[in-house]
């Protein structure tokens, strides 16, 4: 295992510059995701610590060695891919043994090796079978298999699960995750989906533009996101934005005002977006009017769609409701749990 250290890393294509001073430390045994929207960068910056991808400028280090010019074969990672990429001529075995037999490796340290890790993976039955033989998750535990038997400092997975069914995907959420406390092998697992990164994740990377916009523990950037890119893409269903001015009386959006904590009465007058988790309004005969768009009933809690003033919110509420379409409600807002960004840079106020 190893520590993998990113330092002011760039990579350009001509002229045009795809990542842009990434900084990062991930420490020996951490399990890190970097998220962000298709086209952020994620993946590239994941091929660029394989190897698969050169480096423009800045260094990349695993463990103290740095890695810049080394072939990936050298860089002692293995990578699990998003289309699992299995020979399909060969048994399960030959595919997760296969790596250890091109390294020259015995036959008998090698079937050691491959009966090992199916044990780990629950494959120890399927070991002759051909990838034609298998569904999508257990061809992804053969990848994941294959990445095991070298033992390496560093596991890569990039979207390694969204060829998969919903349900499928949050069994082998748990599966990955649970691999990852039984082997402690340092992680850095790309994903667009902000669930699987947060419900797996130790620390996240969330990507934009080829730059990190926020680093931390999930619940950290869950409470305290520094920018409304961050707000609006961690968590689900997404923040509430309402745009408007932070006044005297409250926050003023149109058609509607919003009470506003203490705390902001040092931004009075400026121009804000006021942020708010769905699952953070309650019903409240002395909250705000809103009138029922649209009411789904999700078992344990009820998503119900409003009109505050002139913009549409999402609310959740835990507890069953009986409402309907065209009802007129009154919602308060936990003042604790407001967010306040600017409105020209969407940098957080509060």
């Amino acid at each position: 295992m190893a520590e993998v250290t990113l330092s002011r890393v760039r990579k350009n294509y001509g002229a045009l510059g795809i990542i842009h001073d990434v900084t990062l430390e991930i420490e020996d045994g951490e399990f890190v995701v970097l998220v962000g929207p298709s086209g952020c960068g994620k993946s590239t910056l994941l091929r660029m610590i394989a190897g698969l991808e050169t480096i423009t400028a800045g260094d990349v280090r695993i463990g103290r060695r740095v890695v810049n010019e080394l072939d990936p074969k050298d860089r002692d990672i293995a990578m699990v891919f998003q289309n699992y990429a299995l020979y399909p001529h060969m048994t399960v075995a030959t595919n997760m043994g296969f790596s250890l037999e091109h390294r020259g490796i015995k036959k008998a340290a090698i079937e050691e090796r491959v009966n090992w890790a199916a044990d780990i993976l629950g494959l120890s039955h399927l070991l002759d079978r051909y990838p034609r033989q298998l569904s999508g998750g257990q061809r992804q535990r053969v990848a994941m298999g294959r990445a095991i038997v070298r033992d390496p400092q560093v596991f890569l997975f990039d979207e390694p699960l969204s060829n998969l069914d919903a349900k499928l995907r949050v069994v082998m959420r748990g599966e990955i995750r649970s691999l990852h406390q039984k082997l402690k092998t340092t992680t850095i697992y790309v994903t667009h989906d902000q669930v699987e990164a947060m419900t797996m994740a130790d620390k996240i990377v969330v990507l934009n533009g080829g730059r990190v916009e926020q680093i931390g523990a999930p619940l950290d950037l869950y409470d305290r996101p520094v920018n409304q890119f961050v707000a609006g893409f961690i968590g689900s269903p997404a923040m509430n934005f309402l745009t408007g001015t932070i006044t005297s009386g409250g926050f003023a959006a149109p058609g509607i005002l919003l009470p506003l904590p203490e705390a902001a009465e040092e931004f009075r007058g400026r121009n804000a977006v006021y942020g708010i988790r769905p699952e953070h309004f309650a019903l409240d005969e002395q909250g705000v009017p809103a009138e029922i768009i649209l009411v789904e009933p999700m078992g344990s809690e009820t998503h119900v769609t409003v009109k505050l003033g002139d913009t549409t919110v999402t609310c959740v509420f835990r507890e069953r409701v009986s409402l309907s379409p065209g009802a007129m409600i009154r919602v308060r807002p936990e003042l604790a749990t407001v967010h306040l960004f600017a409105a020209d840079d969407g940098q957080r106020l509060n």
